[in-house]
């Protein structure tokens, strides 16, 4: 017992000399400021329920660049444009990779997809096969008989509920669930609880923190928590889900339009690309549609409602527009979304103050690099807080917090990974590579909405601030389920 209590006390003062060592060490270094923190874990126990807010929190002391150590690793925090300009543009190429994740290796084929592979030359071939034939401009425009279809059902599905509440979170889901799954998989599974189940399951995992990847030595408490079990668990479903998937396309199951999965089966056979795309592959890059595809699109139009239904005028005036230009038809088209200059500044103001993914996906760098006055080594992780970017004062004025479409009226930024004050889909390399597939959906999607239906909220909603409450994980939706009255407007 003597000896027990005596290597524990050994420990814990070791623990403290090198942390003391650490600290006085980095005080002589050029490196960004750093919020204190404990030995081992580091700043670790400084992350809340909503890691982008607590970031942003602590950007407001330490500033728009810091330095975080999570356990061992050093971790970058970009909170302004200006920083995330020089990250994403000036030194790109040295901020193009991803960090090791033991999450990322089990849920997403080690890695073998193109949000989370390495910087490298399968990430550069696996990118080039989905901007060019899959994302492609004629590929998004083969799937506008299903973005139609799946519209059409969900106006008719809230038409049925006419003067009662309805769970539009919940329709937003399924809507953007089945239109990816058609055009992904050639059919719908939406309405397979499994396969709801197993989504949801992946979602919450993918923004699960893994105490091991940063320190090593903790590794256990990730198997103590069933961390490893629920991850080895939903890495074999997955797999016998999508591999059941791709089967069935092999076996030239009947399907009325060619899906993601036939076009990567025939640059697989025909290998017309230059290089070979093994199996893996397939299923690794269909997965990447559906982390980013069905999440980031239903969150962006549940975001986008809500605030509508908390600022009515905002809503009135969308809705003058869109019934103004679309005049006499039944619904809105495609091609009428160009036209609705008011449609675009909702869309770019959820972006602002709702971006999917408030956190984007982890860089890191690949070489010592220069950021302003400041060294940082190769090795190191970069989060960019999109989030705290998009609510800068400096960058949005002193109502930065505020709800107001109004103000991208008269500003020519835009999300498309220019203009670095707005970057819901990244920017540089590593962009998001789907941004016309997916804005093209949720601009369409929420034009009819507005078109179709009168909306307001329930009446004992009504000064109800839950609305903007935010859930945990990687995408952050509506905490609650949102709940609104439609009346029709035919």
């Amino acid at each position: 017992m003597i000896s027990m209590v005596f290597l524990l006390c050994s420990v814990i003062f070791i623990s403290i000399i090198f942390f003391i060592k650490h600290k006085r060490g980095k005080k002589n270094s050029n490196t960004p400021p750093s919020p204190p923190g404990l030995p081992l874990i580091g700043n670790l126990h400084q992350l809340g329920r909503h890691t982008h807010r607590s970031l942003c929190s602590l950007s407001h002391r330490y500033g728009p660049l810091m330095l975080l150590h999570f356990g061992s690793v050093p971790v970058l925090v970009v909170s302004s444009a200006e920083v995330a300009r020089d990250v994403l543009k000036t030194h790109d190429r040295v901020f193009a990779s991803r960090p090791r994740s033991k999450i990322f290796e089990k849920l997403l084929y080690d890695r073998h997809d193109v949000a989370s592979a390495p910087y490298g030359e399968y990430w550069r071939q696996m990118k080039s096969v989905c901007v060019l034939h899959l994302f492609s401009n004629k590929m998004v425009r083969s799937f506008r008989e299903v973005r139609e279809e799946e519209i059409s059902l969900m106006l008719e599905k809230i038409r049925r509920s006419s003067s009662l509440p309805v769970n539009l979170s919940k329709i937003l889901v399924s809507l953007t669930n089945d239109v990816i799954c058609r055009a992904a998989l050639g059919r719908k599974y939406g309405g397979e609880t499994d396969f709801k189940e197993l989504m949801e399951r992946l979602s919450r995992l993918l923004g699960t923190i893994s105490v091991g990847s940063y320190v090593p030595w903790l590794a256990w408490i990730d198997k103590i928590r069933g961390l490893d079990g629920q991850l080895e668990k939903t890495a074999n479903d997955l797999d016998e889900f999508f591999e059941r998937v791709v089967q069935d396309h092999e076996d030239g199951e009947d399907r009325d339009r060619t899906d993601f999965v036939d076009v990567l089966l025939a640059i697989q056979k025909d290998k017309s690309v230059g290089f070979e795309i093994d199996r893996v592959s397939v299923k690794a890059i269909v997965l990447n549609v559906f982390v980013g595809g069905t999440e980031t699109s239903y969150t962006l139009m549940e975001w986008a409602m809500t605030e509508l239904l908390r600022h009515p005028k905002c809503m009135n005036r969308l809705q003058e527009e869109v019934r103004m230009i679309s005049k006499g038809k039944s619904r809105v088209i495609e091609e009428d979304i160009q036209e609705m200059k008011y449609l675009k500044a909702v869309m770019k103001e959820t972006m602002r103050l709702h971006p999917p993914l408030p956190l984007m996906v982890a860089h890191e760098s690949t070489q010592d690099v220069k950021l302003g006055e400041y060294h940082i080594p190769a090795g190191t992780q970069v989060m960019i807080n999109a989030w705290a970017i998009g609510r800068e004062a400096e960058t949005w004025g002193p109502d930065a917090e505020e709800f107001r479409p109004e103000r991208h009226l008269d500003l020519s930024v835009d999300y498309r990974g220019q203009n670095f004050e707005l970057i819901p889909f990244g920017a540089g390399r590593r962009i998001c590579p789907a941004i016309s597939f997916a804005v093209v959906l949720n601009e369409v999607v929420l034009a009819n909405l507005v078109h179709r239906f009168d909306w307001r909220l329930p009446a004992e909603s009504i000064g109800d601030q839950t609305g903007v409450a935010e859930s945990t994980g990687a995408s952050v939706h509506c905490k609650f389920p949102l709940y609104a009255i439609a009346s029709s407007t035919t």
